[in-house]
């Protein structure tokens, strides 16, 4: 597992594990039932504390990515399809949201983009 903290961004160092941890899980990088490094492993190779780590690790099994099991470690969740459904559907969303902001500033109107999405779709 890779992980990459970046001291100046502004993003906490919990939520940068949470991040990198969830998109690999997502990708199928991490995969199902796999044992990610303990808490205390992760927090020495991170060289961050371990409640930094633990913290991340909580989130990623409150948001139901990872499970744990006592005295073994914490493992890889199954993939919840809806629950990858409901992450894409919300991507979705926000380039929408994006589009529509973009198109503000040239004009364009809905159908137009309706017609540049059917476009897309033909190729």
């Amino acid at each position: 597992m890779n992980l990459f903290i970046d001291n100046k961004s502004g993003c906490p160092i919990y939520e940068q594990i949470y991040t990198q941890i969830k998109a690999q899980i997502i990708s199928g990088e991490l995969k199902e039932d796999e044992l990610l490094p303990s808490i205390r492993n992760l927090a020495k190779d991170l060289r961050i504390s371990v409640i930094t780590t633990k913290r991340a690790y909580d989130e990623l099994e409150k948001d139901g990515f990872i499970y744990t099991v006592a005295a073994k470690g914490c493992f890889v969740a199954a993939k919840n399809v809806e629950m990858l459904r409901e992450e894409n559907l919300k991507k979705i969303e926000d380039h929408i949201t994006q589009i529509m902001h973009l198109a503000a500033t040239c004009n364009l109107s809905k159908s137009d983009i309706i017609e540049m999405i059917n476009c897309a779709a033909e190729e």
